[in-house]
């Protein structure tokens, strides 16, 4: 299917959602997890994102994190998340489910958004369990909460399970989509692999964008092979 085609379908959209993943960002310039540059190249996932991990050594954690967290600070949004958030201006019924923790999608202006995994810049504490957002960096070692508890990364980590409440908002997105992005993922990772299922099988038309054939492609109405910060301002803008 042609470009125009599809940005006319865009522009029909009554409930556009989009996911994105790790591509998008990396566009940007944010590491990605897998890869011979990926954050994870020399470290184990297990020993330092998981609650085990931050139980049995949170200044670790801690530390590995505020380096992420420095990484990142200084990375700006690319042209993809800035279509994107233009998107949500022209339909405000547009939804973002991302599975990017890194925050670009909100510095570009993006309001409507689904953090499944959470976000690198909210911390929360593990006693009273109160959430906010911390940009500090480099954040002091060990974080505490106004109520004197040990503070954490706002992220979901191995081991556990994604909000139900986002979950939740996620799948009844999907489900009552009439078209769907799904941008820079390989469409393996669950549960987010089931969103443009979910969307596809309610009659949604979904609409692949990716540098590369993914094992979703296949299943899409429509793939666009390319950088999503080229496709995505050529689609809405």
């Amino acid at each position: 299917m042609e470009l125009q085609a599809i940005k006319e379908r865009l522009k029909a959209a009554r409930s556009p959602v989009a996911l994105t993943g790790a591509g998008i960002s990396a566009e940007s310039g944010v590491p990605t997890f897998r890869g011979p540059d990926g954050l994870w190249r020399n470290f184990r996932p297990e020993d330092l994102a998981t609650p085990e991990a931050f139980e049995r050594d949170p200044a670790l954690v801690w530390e590995w994190y505020d380096w992420r967290r420095s990484l990142i600070a200084g990375i700006r949004p690319n042209p993809a998340h800035y279509a994107l958030a233009e998107f949500e201006r022209r339909n405000p019924a547009f939804t973002l489910i991302t599975q990017n923790v890194d925050g670009l999608h909100r510095s570009a202006g993006s309001g409507n958004i689904i953090e499944i995994h959470g976000s690198i810049w909210t911390v929360r504490c593990i006693e009273c369990g109160n959430s906010s957002e911390n940009r500090d960096v480099p954040i002091k070692i060990l974080p505490r909460c106004g109520c004197g508890g040990l503070l954490r990364p706002g992220v979901v980590w191995f081991g556990e399970a994604l909000p139900e409440d986002l979950l939740y908002r996620s799948f009844e997105a999907a489900s009552s989509a009439d078209i769907m992005l799904v941008v820079g993922t390989s469409g393996v990772v669950q549960p987010a692999a089931s969103f443009a299922t979910r969307a596809k099988d309610a009659g949604a038309f979904v609409i692949e964008i990716n540098p590369e054939t993914t094992p979703l492609s296949g299943r899409v109405d429509a793939v666009i092979q390319g950088r999503a910060g080229e496709m995505l301002p050529r689609l809405i803008g």
